[in-house]
This record gives C-alpha cells, sequence and structure tokens, in this order.
C-alpha cells in the first residue's frame, strides 16, 4: 500500500483526493497552508492534514501529487526530487522550471509525472480512432474555440482570489498547454506559429483573456486556435476538415458528428457526470480518475507513463514561441 501526500488542498486537491479514494485503498494524507482547506478536506475525507511539509515528510511518502497553484509547482517537486519521492504534477506552466526539473531528475530513480487529462476524454479517444481509420481522409484545416467565463470556474470563490487572475497563471493562459497537448497528440508535431494575444473584457484581473492563434502542423495541417476566458456560455468545439468530409465535436455533451457529402451522423458519447459545484467546460470524473490509475500502474507496476517532463517541455516551449510570436508580431518558425 502506497503513503499519498497531497499538496495542495484547493480544488484540484481534493478532486486528487476523491478519484484516488474511488479508485483504490491507499492511505493519503494531505498538506496545505491554508487552515479552512485543512479542515475542509479533513471533514469531507477523513484524512489527516498538516500544515508543515516538513512534518508530512516525516511520514514518508511513496507519491507526492503536487495540485498547488501553477507558480508553485517547481517548489514541491524539487522537494520530492530531495526526499527521492515520486510525484505527480497538475499541468506546468513554465518552461524553465520544467528544464530544471529534467535536470534534478537526471541519474535518479525518482518519477515524475505531469498530468496529461484530457488523452483520456472519450471525445479526443474516439476522434483518435476516427482519425486511425481515415474517417474523413487526410485532415486539412481544424477550426478549435475553447471558451469559458472566468467568474465560473470556481462558483464557490472570488476569482479575484486564486491563480486564473494572475499576470503568469491566467486562465487563457492555463488552457493552452492543455489545448496544444491533445492537438499535437492526434495531428503531429508544430511547424510554425502565429498569433495575437490580449485583453477585450473588464475582468477584474492583470490577465490576457484571449489568444488567438494560428497554427502549421508539419504534416501540412493547418488550425485556427481561439481560447478565451469571457464566454457565456462556456463551450469547447472542434471542427475538423479533411479531404472527404467534417468531423464536429462538442466537448461539453460529449457529441461528435460526421458528414461526409450527405448527411450528419451523430455519436453521443458516455461522458461520466461531473463534480458537484462546477460548471461550464469542466471534465468528468472519469478523465481525472483515469490518469489516477495510470499514475499508480506507472508507480506500482512500472507501466509506461504515457507522458513525460519532456514530452511537456516541447509543448512549453510551443507556448514561449506563441507568446513571442504576439510580442513581435511576426510568425514563428519552430525548430
Amino acid at each position: 500500500m502506497l503513503l499519498i501526500l497531497i499538496t495542495g488542498l484547493g480544488s484540484m486537491g481534493k478532486r486528487r483526493i476523491r478519484n484516488l479514494q474511488h479508485i483504490s485503498s491507499h492511505k493519503i494524507i494531505g498538506f496545505d497552508t491554508r487552515k479552512d482547506r485543512r479542515e475542509e478536506t479533513t471533514k469531507k475525507y477523513n484524512i489527516e492534514t498538516f500544515d508543515d511539509i516538513r512534518a508530512a515528510l516525516k511520514r514518508k511518502p511513496d507519491l507526492m501529487i503536487i495540485s498547488t497553484p501553477p507558480d508553485l509547482h517547481y517548489k514541491y517537486a524539487i522537494i520530492a526530487i530531495k526526499n527521492n519521492i515520486h510525484f505527480f504534477t497538475e499541468l506546468n506552466m513554465f518552461s524553465k522550471d520544467n528544464e530544471k526539473l529534467i535536470r534534478a531528475l537526471h541519474g535518479k530513480r525518482t518519477m515524475g509525472l505531469p498530468s496529461c487529462t484530457l488523452r483520456f476524454h472519450p471525445v479526443i479517444k474516439k476522434v483518435k480512432q476516427l482519425l486511425e481509420n481515415n474517417t474523413i481522409g487526410n485532415v486539412l484545416l481544424v477550426h478549435q474555440h475553447i471558451g469559458q467565463y472566468l467568474p465560473n470556474w470556481h462558483p464557490w470563490e472570488d476569482y479575484r482570489k486564486f491563480f486564473v487572475s494572475k499576470k503568469e497563471t491566467g486562465g487563457a493562459r492555463e488552457l493552452l498547454p492543455f489545448e496544444l497537448f491533445w492537438m499535437t497528440y492526434l495531428f503531429s508535431d508544430i511547424k510554425s506559429v502565429y498569433s495575437n494575444i490580449g485583453k477585450v473584457s473588464k475582468l477584474d484581473a492583470n490577465i490576457d483573456d484571449f489568444y488567438q492563434i494560428l497554427l502549421e502542423f508539419k504534416n501540412n495541417l493547418f488550425c485556427t486556435l481561439n481560447i478565451d476566458v469571457v464566454s457565456i456560455p462556456s463551450f469547447r468545439e472542434t471542427k475538423i476538415i479533411g479531404e472527404k468530409g467534417t468531423i464536429f465535436c462538442d466537448f461539453i455533451n460529449g457529441v461528435i458528428k460526421i458528414n461526409k457529402g450527405k448527411q450528419w451522423r451523430i455519436l453521443k458519447l458516455k461522458m461520466g457526470t461531473i463534480a458537484k459545484g462546477y460548471v461550464g467546460s469542466t471534465p468528468p470524473e472519469t478523465l481525472y480518475e483515469d490518469e489516477m490509475r495510470t499514475v499508480l500502474n506507472a508507480i506500482i507496476k512500472k507501466e509506461k507513463y504515457p507522458y513525460s517532463l519532456n514530452d511537456e517541455l516541447k509543448i512549453l516551449k510551443i507556448m514561449d514561441s506563441i507568446e513571442h510570436s504576439d510580442k513581435m508580431a511576426k510568425k514563428i518558425i519552430l525548430n
């Protein structure tokens, strides 16, 4: 039985506890500097919590789940490495931090596993199958738009008081690597980027609230990627145009439509349930549970984890180039 330390007991930390308690019997402890979060976690999930990371480390955890705000991931990942603890991080957003983690892990047996939640999304899994079966022939164009109103991310708390309202970890910026991850997974590596980034809303936050990006993939596929945190209602929609037809994806409702010139064929996927309290484009809990199963299998059974820190670094380098493109107002060719 593993001893698992959940570092950060906010929204994602509590989600990971729910996931792990639902799929396993491993012992879980938690750490957070906020008293209210520790008390809520103990009450809801009946686990021991700590306000001092050093006290939690004395329990000798086998695995650390890092669910802090993104700008603190590196801090706790380094603590895990120094203490020879395997670790899983939620989405990382800073390429320089990833580079330092990769160097710190060199020569060690400690595993560092970054999140790849959307790989387990029913829509993405089905679309990958459709593309591999050449359902619409060679893909030529993709139009992707994800929009979610920032105040609805955590309806139970003021959006101005958590990381999505900070410049470096703003909501639209946080969504970007998620989209880059699944698109490179389905299509190919990216060859060039051209972007326009800014703020159009009256949100009380010093963040960029939209990203408009032109992506050229190495397999000669072209994509328009739009991300915003001003949309009411929220949506995540994809249109994939191929030589033989079109695939339309509605991620929120779990619907895929295929048209090869006559009429739409509609596929309704089993999506699972969304955790209580969330609204908008939040994925169902089953994705996160599948991800935690994969993490546990990598730690316990030594099964290959599908996404490495090096893979994530490639995504973050693309993200760097997208932001550089906006600053320079020009197309950036990637190495």
